[in-house]
């Protein structure tokens, strides 16, 4: 099935270079341009985009702002949204997966990288790109509104899982694929998708990104000292 990419960005230019890029794929296509984010937020309903590369710096609805609508959008629940950003190393980050971004990646990447990203959004996978260490992103996470960086209300969701679905989650915070969680718990693949959906349905979850969150926010797994 062919993957439906939405290019978000105010510069004409950049939109171009993606749009020959991703259109050269016989996988996916471009299906529209958007150059703020308000724009971007109308036309991932209009033209049933499956993926979004968001420019996180756009005059006017931003983003960050324009991802926020798209996660809060019931009818625009399969929307995946990939930031696209110049400066991988500050807040934006985490800003990006806190607003429901699928993952985040520089625009000095290369092309296979983008693509590669595009993939993997679509698949529910969340992409943390290689600049983006997780020390940084752990950091960044756990600076919530309690002292600890405890999200209370996201420790108490926490409840609901099982044993099990606790430790794949932690996996899954630590950036490990289903194959390796499988490896390291001794179970197969599909015992730990299964594992993950279910962590995500009961969390409240759209994706993996999600969970990386939540795992941080709600004080499951801790930032490593560095």
């Amino acid at each position: 099935m062919t993957i439906r990419v939405l290019l978000a960005d105010d510069q004409a230019l950049l939109r171009s270079a993606f749009r020959v890029l991703v259109d050269s794929e016989s996988d996916m296509e471009v299906v529209g341009e958007a150059s703020d984010g308000a724009e971007a937020v109308r036309l991932a309903g209009e033209r049933r985009a499956d993926v979004v590369l968001m420019d996180i710096r756009m005059p006017g609805t931003d983003g960050l702002a324009a991802t926020r609508l798209i996660s809060a959008d019931p009818a625009l629940a399969h929307v995946r949204v990939v930031i696209l950003t110049t400066f991988e190393v500050d807040d934006y980050v985490v800003q990006s997966l806190r607003a429901g971004a699928s993952g985040f990646l520089g625009k000095g990447s290369e092309p296979e990288e983008l693509l590669n990203a595009i993939r993997i959004a679509n698949g529910g996978e969340a992409l943390l790109s290689p600049a983006a260490t997780k020390g940084l992103i752990a950091r960044f996470l756990a600076q919530g509104p309690a002292d600890d960086g405890r999200d209370p209300a996201r420790s108490d969701r926490l409840g609901t899982l099982t044993g099990r679905e606790r430790e794949v989650l932690v996996q899954v915070a630590g950036g490990h694929s289903n194959d390796e969680i499988a490896e390291r718990l001794e179970v197969s693949p599909l015992t730990v998708k299964t594992h993950v959906n279910r962590a995500m349905a009961k969390l409240g979850a759209r994706d993996r990104a999600q969970l990386v969150v939540i795992a941080y926010e709600s004080g499951l797994v801790r930032p490593r000292s560095e």
